[in-house]
């Protein structure tokens, strides 16, 4: 995948002497135990019923923990931050001097270090084949990149769902797949939702699944799949001929006949990662 800029992403930076300590009782994954110099985290910050607010990467460097997030969603994630502050010792932030970028190659002129060396690189934790991310200053990355449509073309390919396709307090943690994403500890300690998280994954309760669909026609951006007539599913965000689905799997295997939206005939495919 050739380099790009990820300008719908958004940086939020955590600085302080008790900032690991701050995000660890807040989100998904293990930032005090799996976050080490040169990777990054994926994880999630869920409501206190499990079901996700927001989800991000972080990583560290530029003297704070650096939170990668859909710049759609910063703003209400900076003020769920700050209202999660309370008395501890950290600083929360925009920072919007820094961006992010994919799979960066190729030198600044006539200056022998990378301009993946120059920003903080990390591979993808999702998965391999979404490659590597960076965050840096707008001032020392290269200039003219394509945007993240490329990005997001892959990421649909592998079935992989992120920011606003999620929803807003709309799916459970499990159900989005963030544990085979790489994005739930079950090791760590108490987090924002961690009981009815554990709890699904105990009692194997979780049922539903993010699924792609495609069609020959332009998908809507809500509203029910079905098949057979019976209603399985619904969508959850739309990319021209392709969407994300939640989907019961339950349901899937009991029902017979044509998938579709509306009276548009898709193609459901489970992303191979769900196992």
């Amino acid at each position: 995948m050739e380099p790009a800029l990820l300008d719908d992403r958004a940086i939020i930076a955590i600085s302080g002497p008790e900032a690991r300590d701050f995000l660890q009782g807040l989100v998904t994954n293990d930032v005090a135990g799996g976050l080490a110099p040169g990777t990054g985290l994926y994880a999630a910050l869920l409501s206190p019923q499990g079901k996700i607010l927001f989800d991000f990467f972080i990583t560290e460097g530029d003297g704070a923990l650096l939170l990668d997030c859909a710049r759609s969603q910063r703003e209400i994630l900076l003020k769920k931050l700050k209202m999660y502050k309370l008395r501890a010792k950290v600083e929360v932030e925009a920072r919007d001097q820094l961006a992010v970028y994919s799979n960066l190659k190729g030198h600044p002129e006539n200056r022998p270090t990378p301009y993946a060396d120059r920003a903080i690189t990390f591979a993808d934790p999702r998965m391999t084949a979404l490659g590597k991310r960076s965050i840096g200053a707008i001032a020392e990355m290269p200039a003219n990149l394509p945007g993240p449509q490329a990005y997001h073309q892959m990421r649909l390919a592998l079935g992989v769902p992120e920011g606003t396709d999620f929803g807003f307090e709309k799916i459970f943690a499990l159900d989005a797949g963030l544990e085979e994403l790489h994005g739930v500890s079950f090791t760590k300690g108490c987090y924002v939702g961690q009981e009815l998280t554990s709890r699904m994954k105990h009692r194997a309760t979780a049922r539903k699944r993010i699924v792609t669909i495609a069609a020959e026609a332009d998908l809507p951006g809500s509203g029910a799949v079905t098949r057979g007539g019976s209603e399985i599913g619904e969508i959850l965000a739309s990319y021209g001929r392709s969407a994300f689905a939640l989907v019961r799997l339950d349901r899937l295997e009991e029902t017979q006949g044509d998938i579709t939206t509306g009276s548009i005939p898709v193609t459901l495919t489970r992303p191979p990662w769900l196992g």
